[in-house]
Order: structure tokens, then C-alpha cells, then sequence
């Protein structure tokens, strides 16, 4: 009889058991759903073409101007020596979007207080690599501004 009682009881803890772990799992896939987003569909490029020109951004109070570079975001940005310099724009600490600060003459990130010079390299604050440095074609009969990743 005590065999018989246990079996039921084992019976009914696996069904509970399972009932519960399907109930977690319907209130907790959809909420992995949805904070996991879907991949992108945009593929992956190697040079991009700006959507404005030069002398937009000479005119630009900033000096400076956020791109997408494909799946990423960019950063382009005249120095003081009136170089044009182009950068990935995700800070390397924590992924936030960097920006040019023309009155400190560096490339600044807002979450953390992270600054590089105007050469990409991290100089202080929590950023533990320097930003990807892309290469910037100008094209002088129209004032088309291409940016390619950097080789080698």
C-alpha cells in the first residue's frame, strides 16, 4: 500500500514539476524574444559613400558628423590642421556612440568620461582599446566624401 501511495506521489511531483517548468517557460520565452534582437539584415561593407559633402561639413559648427558604415556607426571629423580623419564611433568601454569635442580637440565618449586624441588612441578614462581608424578619399571635382576601412 506504501508502494502504491509513493508511486502516486512521485507521479504527481513529476506532473507538478513539469507543469511548472512549462509555465516558466511560457512566461519567460517571450521575454527573451523580445529583448533579443532580431539579426540585422544589412550586410557588411567595406567603403561607403557620405550622405553629404565637404563643404557641409566645413560649414558644420561641430566640425564633425555621425555616418552609418553599414551595420556601424562612423565618425568623421575635421582637426585643427584641417585634416579629415574618420573613426568607428562606438566607444571600445561599453559600446556607447563617441563624439568630437572642437574645443578640447578630442574625441569624446559621454558615458564614462572616456577621451581620445585625434589620432583614435584611448588617453584617459575606462576605455581599454583605441577606435578603429578608417580611411578618408576625398574627391576634389565633387566634394564626395568616401571612407573605406583602413588596410593592414
Amino acid at each position: 500500500m506504501d508502494e502504491i501511495r509513493d508511486d502516486r506521489r512521485n507521479f504527481l511531483n513529476w506532473l507538478i514539476g513539469g507543469g511548472l517548468v512549462a509555465f516558466l517557460g511560457s512566461v519567460f520565452y517571450p521575454v527573451y524574444r523580445y529583448v533579443i534582437p532580431p539579426p540585422s539584415g544589412e550586410a557588411n561593407v567595406s567603403q561607403v559613400k557620405l550622405p553629404f559633402k565637404l563643404k557641409e561639413l566645413q560649414e558644420d559648427e561641430k566640425k564633425s558628423r555621425i555616418f552609418k558604415f553599414g551595420r556601424n556607426v562612423g565618425i568623421i571629423l575635421i582637426t585643427p590642421e584641417n585634416e579629415l580623419k574618420a573613426f568607428n564611433a562606438v566607444c571600445t568601454h561599453l559600446d556607447c556612440t563617441v563624439q568630437y569635442r572642437k574645443d578640447l580637440s578630442i574625441i569624446w565618449c559621454a558615458c564614462h568620461n572616456g577621451r581620445y586624441d585625434l589620432e583614435g588612441r584611448n588617453i584617459s578614462g575606462p576605455p581599454p582599446r583605441p577606435l578603429t581608424a578608417y580611411t578618408v578619399h576625398l574627391d576634389n571635382a565633387t566634394g564626395d566624401i568616401f571612407v573605406a576601412e583602413a588596410k593592414g
